[in-house]
């Protein structure tokens, strides 16, 4: 019988991750997916410079980017509009295909064992059956994304609220790639709970709607309407595809025993964005931390881990939640506030990484945000939950 000291049960950008730090460590690691590598996933494929900085050190993402966003533009319901540009790079774009069998490669390279297209046909504590062989393990971790099985067979993850996006590409010749270069195009307003975008890509732009869950059978009309402000034929728009965006609720249990969930298992989608890269990158980190510490038996458990997620992530998820309702609430105010030069320094330095959330920021920039916590407040404050005062009362 195989023996390991942890299994990751999905090699998404949270799994690789999660078995680059522990085999980097020293951890004989077993990371498995049930796909065949390259495979392709729904995603905006971005990459903000605040969750590149959150990778293991020795792992470079540069042979995967394809094209770098200085710029982003704004506008409401297809009419006012703002732009911006930073002072470096925000967002370096790729395609999941290519980032995540990048990563999946870089596992292995140090140390840890790969196997794709492999089936996981049972999860217990310590064990995991892999292809019809039971493994035996220390520790398990569930990155098998918001579809994944592997939290529910745990008793992990679930208490979710769903957000659900619409997107496909579009190869220049139809669109412009002079008109997108190193831009990023948010449309605001139009979808309740969401935006729609156009990314620029290697060879093609990226174009995609998002909202509320209830806004699933809608999708096509707003991604029609999307392509059609921006003069893109529907019929160019090539790999349509959907999927579910999941969002943690406070209480949701990320960790017990010797098992913890990482990344989109764990609901770990940023409630406004409904980007999930720096969530997946910051939980492998924090899980890598938890299982080493087992593994050394400066711990009994796992369960710490997740509070440490909730001090990390919890005051920008509660951010995010606060400007998404008062966006849907308050349109036109939140737009206006967040135009002002003073919101847009909060957000560059928050795409960069330079603050953990709005709640660090210091001085006149705290003026709009303030406001928008107002907002947030009087549409109901979904995010108040997540504040570090909240855990503590």
């Amino acid at each position: 019988m195989e023996r390991f000291d942890a299994i990751i049960v999905g090699a998404g950008p949270a799994g690789s991750t999660s078995a680059y730090r522990l085999a980097r460590a020293g951890a004989r690691v077993l990371l498995v997916d049930k796909a065949r590598f390259p495979r392709d996933k729904p995603c905006g494929g971005g990459l903000t410079l605040r969750a590149v900085k959150q990778l293991p050190p020795g792992l470079d993402v540069e042979p995967v980017v394809e094209h770098v966003v200085d710029r982003m533009e704004l506008r409401l319901r297809y009419g006012r509009s703002f732009a911006r540009r930073g002072k470096g790079p925000l967002i370096l774009m790729t395609q999941r295909r290519r980032l995540d069998a990048h990563l999946a490669e870089q596992a292995a390279a140090v140390g840890a064992d790969f196997r794709d297209g492999v089936k996981v046909t049972g999860v217990e504590a310590g064990a995991v059956t892999v292809d019809g062989r039971r493994i035996e393990v220390d520790a398990i971790v569930g990155a098998d994304g918001a579809n994944g099985t592997t939290a529910r067979a745990l008793g992990l993850g679930g208490g979710f609220a769903y957000g659900v996006a619409f997107e496909g590409n579009v190869r220049y010749g139809p669109v412009t790639e002079e008109r997108y270069r190193s831009l990023a195009a948010i449309e605001l307003g139009s979808i309740p709970g969401g935006y729609g975008w156009v990314f620029p890509k290697g060879d093609h732009v990226n174009v995609g709607v998002g909202g509320w869950e209830s806004e699933g059978p809608k999708l096509r009309t707003h991604l029609t309407e999307l392509c059609a402000e921006h003069g893109i034929a529907e019929a160019d728009v090539e790999s349509l595809r959907g999927h579910r965006l999941p969002l943690r609720r406070p209480g949701s249990v990320l960790a017990r025993g010797s098992s913890l969930v990482v990344g989109d298992a764990a609901g770990l989608v940023d409630p406004l964005s409904g980007d999930g890269m720096y969530e997946a990158f910051v939980s492998s980190r924090l899980a890598a931390e938890a299982i080493l510490g087992l593994l050394a038996g400066r711990a009994e458990s796992l369960d710490a881990y997740g509070d440490a997620v909730q001090r990390a992530l919890g005051p920008m998820i509660s951010a995010s939640w606060g400007a998404k309702v008062a966006l849907d609430r308050f349109p036109r105010l939140t737009f206006a506030l967040g135009r002002s030069p003073l919101a847009w320094g909060v957000v560059e330095r928050l795409l960069n990484g330079e603050i953990g959330s709005p709640r660090d920021q210091r001085g006149a920039a705290r003026m709009p945000l303030r406001l928008i916590e107002a907002l947030a407040k009087l549409a109901g404050d979904p995010g108040r939950d997540f504040r570090p005062e909240a855990q503590t009362s």
